[in-house]
């Protein structure tokens, strides 16, 4: 299955095309990641102007300067996203990279009421699927389905609790899904996110595990919300489902956290309210011809992004360089794949496609992390190969 095909290189804009400001990576060949504004006549290197999108974002007018600055061209978006994926790239040509650089990839879990209920589920199922048609139907037969109205930490979810305490139907994921604190998690180390077309990573020793489309906000040192784009919260359903303590080996692998394609910054064409609004459709196609589709609406989100961006940051936690966060998802497959009752888990080859109309498309092929593309460009080699271009010594450098 092709996921370099020309339906979905067209897809990755959004359906605006080019009206929006829109920043991205590449990897250019002899020189290294370059920070590129994404323009109707191609794409634009304008490190000299700002040498990471970190920096980028953590100006007054991210996106005015963008539009503003000039850059040598690199080539088309056709171009460079056609010769992104790894076993059909010309090393000598650029490709496309993940459009965050120096923040920190964190994670909010369990703020939608759908996946709050499958995350339930699979604590109760112990990490075994089979198990789970079963479970699901209890648990909702006790909690319901419709709690997107319950306001996280408000008297009737503190009355709610009560009453599933004293039932034995409590779980830490109803504590974070309707209790007054917000689970947020690092995701990935800096530098370590996939972007569009490339491959995306799955633990080799998971059986069960599952796409999470998400959005993903851009948030500055001072907790201001200046972009957004999409990203796929990739999950190991069977890690999580044993314990809650393998959340870092269920979330962090080789390839697991995929980012882009772009970021949007926020302008008169682009706002934070149109976050709010978002809809994220899933699209997962497998070689084996079996095809699943969902989506998943912000607006049914418990957490509004700016009350976990405040429970993010502040004075109890800072992060010098800014941030990415992801939402959260709603959407939770349990479409049977095979057996009746086993529920959906990926396939090698899956082509997963995560859309959302401001934000264009991420498109990512599945594969076991251990046959990704090994991650071995570090901070140390940034810092490096940007002090080697004379690029380390301006603000906007970090």
């Amino acid at each position: 299955m092709d996921h370099l095909s020309s339906t979905n290189i067209a897809r990755i804009l959004p359906t605006d095309g080019f009206q929006g400001a829109l920043v991205g990576r590449v990897w250019r060949p002899g020189i290294g990641p370059s920070v590129v504004a994404v323009r109707k006549d191609g794409l634009f290197d304008i490190s000299a102007t700002c040498s990471t999108v970190s920096g980028l974002a953590a100006l007054d007018d991210p996106a005015g300067v963008l539009k503003a600055a000039k850059g040598e061209r690199v080539g088309s978006l056709e171009e460079i996203a056609g010769n992104t994926s790894p076993d059909r790239r010309d090393p000598s040509k650029p490709w496309l990279l993940a459009p965050i650089d120096l923040q920190v990839v964190k994670a909010a879990g369990v703020t939608f009421a759908v996946s709050m209920l499958e995350r339930v589920i699979e604590e109760r199922a112990r990490g075994d699927a089979s198990a789970a048609a079963a479970i699901r139907a209890e648990v909702l037969r006790l909690v319901g389905d419709d709690l997107s109205r319950l306001k996280p930490g408000s008297p009737e979810a503190m009355a709610l609790k009560e009453v599933l305490v004293a039932q034995g139907a409590w779980s830490q994921y109803l504590e974070v899904g309707i209790g007054p604190d917000a689970e947020v998690f690092t995701k990935a180390p800096t530098l370590s996110a996939v972007g569009a077309f490339m491959d995306a990573g799955l633990h080799p020793k998971s059986t069960w595990n599952n796409p999470e489309p998400e959005v993903v906000i851009i948030v500055t040192a001072e907790g201001k919300i200046v972009g957004a784009t999409l990203g796929n919260d990739v999950n190991l359903r069977d890690f999580e489902g044993r314990s809650a303590l393998l959340l870092s080996k269920a979330k962090d692998n080789n390839a697991s956290c995929s980012v882009g394609p772009f970021i949007r910054f926020f302008d008169e064409t682009f706002s934070l309210d149109d976050v709010r609004r978002t809809d994220v459709t899933l699209t997962v196609e497998g070689e084996d011809g079996f095809r699943l589709e969902g989506s998943s609406s912000i607006t049914k989100i418990s957490r509004d992004p700016e009350d976990l961006v405040a429970q993010t940051v502040g004075t109890h936690h800072q992060y010098p360089d800014g941030f990415a966060l992801f939402l959260g998802t709603m959407f939770a497959p349990t479409q049977d794949r095979d057996d009746a009752g086993m529920g959906f888990t990926h396939k090698r080859g899956d082509i997963v496609t995560i859309a959302a109309p401001k934000l264009g498309a991420l498109v990512n092929r599945m594969k076991p992390s251990s046959e990704c593309e090994p991650w071995t460009f570090g901070l140390a080699a940034f810092m490096s190969n940007l002090a080697q271009r004379g690029l380390l010594n301006t603000r906007q450098a970090g």
